[in-house]
């Protein structure tokens, strides 16, 4: 079990899906949880019903979930921080949150994306903003918000560059339900929960053609080594892309209709147009701007990723899906390798 006695606050920031889970689980580990959305109104009927029914319905709030919305004012009160809102949003939140929190603050990023924009890793735009003073570390993994606020048995993994801040934050989140791993691997925990966004629109285009179990398992496999060779040339471990927060995330998100970014993938290849898939689905998929970015990346480091290439030629060139499926099987055959 997590520590069930501690009474030391932790501020989750954004109250989306994700967002409430991790603060619904912080609560029922005995913690002091505070939820900050940027929306006044739509906190102020959360704080009334005890539940987020529109992100996460069918969990209701612990005794020790608090509702905040003074981000400013959290910030100052907080020494603790697990930020989870849509990356199109993390650069402002962190803006606040550097601006006030004690120096010894230690931050934990829960959004799985790269900087619109720039392209960079989320632990790089807390580094940069926060400095050194702070421990920073990232969260992880295959793990559906509703399952997770549920209860249902699910493992995730903290990294950081200091494996001590590391354990600090995997013990807030530990359970009899929720198994935490640690790693080091900064760069290649946040590549595959970043990526694997992209190759769930893949594997939702291809299912939403009809395409078949043999060509959504061939989507997943040479996702991975997609991953994989931008995680080499970024400098993160091999291995990292064997666990949860690679090969676990990549599988869950690919074959699981809780996945957004899935979802989005499945309207495509069914002919239903982008904006107004996204415009449905009422909830952020991060695979769409990550695309962008993760081309961009790869483009700038020489990496070769096909599957990338044609989900941005689908989302942005109005290429049909079809289309893109065919430019990937016209790929000239080679030997295999990741």
């Amino acid at each position: 079990m997590g520590q069930s006695t501690t009474d030391c606050g932790i501020a989750v920031l954004g109250a989306g899906s994700w967002g409430t889970a991790l603060a619904v689980v912080l609560a029922r580990n005995g913690y002091r949880s505070f939820l900050w959305g940027h929306d006044a109104a739509r906190m102020a009927r959360i704080a009334h019903d005890r539940s987020n029914d529109r992100f996460l319905p069918g969990i209701s709030f612990p005794e020790k979930l608090f509702l905040r919305e003074d981000l400013p004012e959290l910030a100052r009160e907080c020494s603790r921080f697990l930020i989870a809102v849509p990356s199109e949003a993390f650069r402002a939140t962190v803006e606040v949150v550097a601006a006030h929190a004690r120096p010894d603050a230690i931050v934990a990023t829960a959004t799985k994306g790269l900087e619109p924009g720039s392209g960079r890793l989320l632990s790089e735009v807390c580094g940069r903003m926060l400095g050194v003073r702070r421990h920073t570390g990232v969260i992880s993994g295959p793990t559906f918000a509703r399952e997770v606020g549920r209860g249902l048995p699910a493992a995730m993994t903290v990294a950081s560059a200091d494996l001590q801040t590391a354990e600090t934050i995997a013990t807030w989140l530990r359970n009899d339900h929720l198994r935490v791993y640690t790693s080091h691997d900064l760069v290649g925990v946040q590549l595959g929960g970043a990526v694997k966004n992209v190759m769930a629109i893949a594997t939702g285009i291809s299912d939403g053609l009809g395409l078949g179990a043999n060509a959504r398992a061939a989507l997943i496999t040479r996702g991975l080594a997609e991953i994989g060779r931008l995680g080499k040339a970024m400098g993160a471990s091999p291995e990292t892309f064997m666990g949860l927060a690679g090969m676990g995330d990549l599988v869950l998100t690919c074959t699981d209709d809780q996945s957004r970014n899935r979802r989005v993938g499945l309207a495509l290849g069914r002919g239903d147009a982008l904006g107004a898939t996204l415009a449905a689905l009422g909830q952020v998929a991060e695979g769409v701007g990550t695309a962008r970015e993760v081309r961009s990346l790869a483009g700038r480091l020489g990496v070769d990723m096909p599957i990338t290439e044609q989900v941005c030629r689908v989302l942005f060139e109005g290429v049909a899906p079809q289309d893109a499926v065919a430019a990937l099987l016209r790929r000239e055959p080679k030997e295999e390798k990741t």
